[in-house]
């Protein structure tokens, strides 16, 4: 390494604000430093260390699919000469303790993570690489095209570039455009083998790829205006010849100064719109009418009464409609979209537990589920991970309920509480459960102290007694008011099963 290079950094961190924090600490390349790459998770930091070669790397210790415990030993078994740095919350001691014995150069605590704290840390790191030598000469390196455009969408003023820049784009104006390829599988070469064939063979633009955040890939294009009829032509006939392919396409703007804010706020949204509407080949910024966002109430009071009551048919029915109706307002952001369905999944998880189900497997099973929706690349696919996950819940329950006839029972006598001020009978609550009345009678008496009847007659007496010692209503109304047609038979029953007419006992209770 020769002095005067800037020590090329990596980050490596699973929250993308922790990610764009650290980009924003200093002005980098003025400390004699340059960010070249990025990574949700280790995995993803591995498949691009070869390409980008960093002096130095800083990761989070906790991320999903590798942790950085787990890369640092590759990187340090591969890679020896980078250095690392690790990004730590309080109780993760033991994975520090690990990441030391594997050679990582300090660490910072993630409440203690600063610009001057990370500086330090950077520049000890830095007097450990073999012939580097840091000093501010180092900002007057020229940066790369790439590097001044990761600067701009990042954010940055590059004043002192900008005549720099300008000369890699003589053409007048400038858009954006967003490949996806549906097919996973050699994504990254299939997209930018067809970024060269359209771009630069076919339509003799100059065209360059700008870091993403996003799955998508993107690339900025310098066009003469009159080209952009022509260009959106060529790429409507590319998406109707290869269908695996998706284009996102803003409107021309004239600065390359404002490639950031076309990025944030046109090239952002065409990729939210992409997430609900994929089977569109080609969404121009021109085509989206603006919208406002919608409200959309999800009723958790609606959901949490229904699991109590274990109406699980029609509590799963209402969320299925609800994420419906979500996936059609593609105003919503899709993080917040995906967040609200991971929350329901959640939250189903624990009423059920609370409800008393066992529920170890399903719990388990949410994590993959709610990973998955992270991941999800439309709302069509979010939809069937939902189904998948409400299919499994029902299963879950059902089973139990077979092999419950207390649950089932449960479900019976809190109907019969509920509308036994009605006139209710075995076959009018043999048809709400869909059972043969002679069978719904053999069952509750075989599973009840009382038959049906006399657990009717049970619960309108007592609610008899109670209205006779409160209620200055009258023994006829009464006798209505807690289900009885018949005032002579409400009699009848009363005595028989108090030992006192009604009029009797109501006297007894005024003595």
């Amino acid at each position: 390494m020769t002095i005067g290079e800037p020590c090329r950094v990596m980050i490596v961190d699973d929250e993308t604000l922790i990610r764009q924090g650290i980009k924003h600490y200093f002005n980098w390349e003025e400390e004699g430093f340059l960010i070249v790459g990025e990574a949700a998770n280790g995995q993803e930091a591995l498949e691009i260390i070869e390409e980008i070669q960093p002096h130095i790397l800083i990761t989070d210790i906790v991320m999903p699919i590798m942790d950085g415990e787990e890369l640092t030993k590759i990187v340090k078994g591969k890679y020896p000469h980078i250095e690392i740095v690790v990004l730590s919350s309080f109780g993760e001691f033991e994975y520090v303790r690990s990441s030391f014995q594997n050679g990582v150069v300090d660490y910072i605590l993630k409440p203690k993570l600063n610009a001057e704290n990370l500086l330090a840390v950077l520049r000890m790191a830095a007097k450990r690489i073999p012939h580097l030598q840091l000093s501010k000469k180092s900002a007057g390196v020229a940066l790369s095209v790439d590097q001044l455009l990761d600067k701009l969408i990042a954010g940055f003023e590059i004043d002192e570039h900008i005549e720099a820049i300008k000369m890699h784009f003589p053409r007048e104006a400038y858009l954006l455009v967003g490949i996806t390829i549906c097919q996973k599988s050699s994504k990254e070469k299939g997209v930018k083998d067809l970024a060269q064939s359209i771009f630069s063979e076919k339509l003799n633009h100059i065209y360059y790829p700008i870091r993403s955040e996003k799955k998508t890939d993107v690339f900025l294009l310098n066009i003469d205006k009159a080209n952009y009829s022509r260009i959106v032509a060529s790429l409507e006939g590319d998406s109707d010849k290869q269908p695996e392919y998706r284009f996102l396409v803003t409107e021309m703007f004239d600065q390359i100064t404002e490639v950031g804010k076309v990025y944030k706020e046109s090239l952002l949204q065409l990729m939210d719109y992409h997430f609900y509407f994929p089977e569109k080949k080609l969404v121009l910024q021109t085509e989206i009418l603006p919208a406002s966002k919608p409200s959309v109430h999800f009723n958790l009071e609606l959901l949490t009464e229904e699991l109590k009551r274990e109406r699980f048919a029609s509590a799963f029915q209402y969320v299925r409609e609800h994420g419906k109706h979500l996936s059609t307002c593609f105003t919503v952001d899709v993080q917040e979209f995906k967040s609200s369905f991971n929350n329901i999944i959640f939250t189903i998880t624990i009423l059920l537990r609370n409800i008393g189900y066992d529920v170890k497997q399903l719990e388990i099973d949410k994590y993959s589920h709610m990973a998955l929706i992270e991941e999800a690349s439309h709302a069509r696919e979010v939809l069937r991970l939902l189904d998948l996950f409400l299919d499994k819940a029902l299963n879950c329950v059902e089973g139990q309920q077979l092999n419950n006839p207390d649950r089932n029972m449960k479900e019976l006598l809190d109907y019969i509480s509920e509308h036994y001020m009605e006139p209710i009978t075995l076959t009018s609550v043999a048809k709400h459960f869909h059972f043969n009345p002679s069978y719904l009678s053999s069952y509750f008496t075989s599973h009840n102290k009382e038959g049906f009847n006399e657990y009717v007659n049970k619960l309108r007496i007592e609610a008899a007694t109670q209205k006779l010692r409160i209620s200055s209503a009258s023994i006829s109304e009464i006798s209505a008011q807690v289900g009885y047609a018949d005032h002579s038979y409400f009699c009848k029953v009363f005595k028989k099963m108090t030992g006192y007419s009604p009029s009797q006992y109501r006297r007894k209770q005024l003595k």
